[in-house]
């Protein structure tokens, strides 16, 4: 099997590098005239598994939203997984685990290996120190699975630990990204992408990265490509994946403005795929 990070470039090509989210809400789930337990989670998934498989590189279900309903939600999430994977839809699993030791191998086997939860990738926090995720990137390595972990996510509460300045002069974010930098290196595409908010008003420096970068905050947040220009050195452009979701589902429950919306945010960064 192809890496990780060889199939997503792939998969981009063809289909775009737009990242589309999965996100049960529950004010969505109202909006679209459905339940808010488990089986209005399971109709709301099965909308966006019609909507956007095979037609999209990355798909990216919130764990979040699912785990509310207990046992039900996780066997939707389960089944969103397993459909879209078996035809060949990539899955990023946004679970931002982190933790350390035989826990985090546990996370690790949990959303990286041949359970019912593997999926392709999966979100990491590298806030117990980059170390802690050895078992994720392990695991991942191994089953060709890929790992994102978050460098600078947008949220403000982030800065009080991303932009503190450690004793060699780099931000904490920027260490986080040198060290996904290292995972990748003698790879034709790394398989280590790292999480860098389109809404920032300054970022890490990406640009030795060789591994993908999802960038949250497209759209209902008010990040664009013109925010994505800033952010990315123009040679690092064609590893971004603009991640979306609000934008896009509260276009439902109608698959075809799910679909054409989803087009839409395709065309305006048809300009990563240069």
């Amino acid at each position: 099997m192809k890496t990780f990070g060889d199939r997503l470039l792939r998969a981009t090509a063809h289909f775009g590098p737009v990242c589309v989210g999965i996100d049960p809400h529950p004010q969505l789930l109202d909006a679209w005239g459905l339940t808010d337990d488990a089986d209005g989670v399971e109709k709301f998934a099965e909308i966006c598994v019609e909507a956007f498989d095979g037609t999209v590189a990355l798909v990216k279900p919130q764990v979040a939203f699912f785990e509310p309903y207990g046992s039900g939600g996780i066997a939707v999430l389960e089944r969103t997984i397993e459909v879209l994977r078996a035809s060949g839809t990539l899955v990023l699993a946004d679970a931002k685990r982190g933790d350390i030791g035989s826990t985090m191998d546990a996370y690790a086997r949990a959303w990286l290996g041949d359970g019912s939860l593997g999926a392709d990738a999966v979100t990491v926090s590298p806030y117990l120190g980059f170390g802690s995720l050895s078992p994720a990137l392990t695991l991942a390595e191994a089953n060709n699975r890929g790992v994102f972990v978050l460098a600078a996510t947008s949220n403000p509460e982030g800065g009080q630990v991303q932009r503190v300045v450690a004793a060699d002069g780099r931000t904490i974010a920027q260490s986080i990204v040198d060290e996904a930098a290292l995972c990748n290196a003698g790879a034709e595409f790394g398989s280590v992408g790292v999480v860098v908010g389109a809404t920032l008003t300054e970022a890490p420096d990406v640009s030795a990265l060789n591994g993908p970068i999802l960038m949250p905050g497209v759209g209902a947040q008010g990040g664009g490509p013109d925010s994505v220009r800033a952010l990315v050195p123009e040679a690092m452009l064609r590893s971004v994946l603009p991640a979306v979701s609000r934008e896009v589902l509260r276009e439902g429950p109608s698959v075809s403005a799910l679909r054409a919306r989803l087009n839409a945010i395709q065309d305006e960064f048809a300009f990563l795929r240069s």
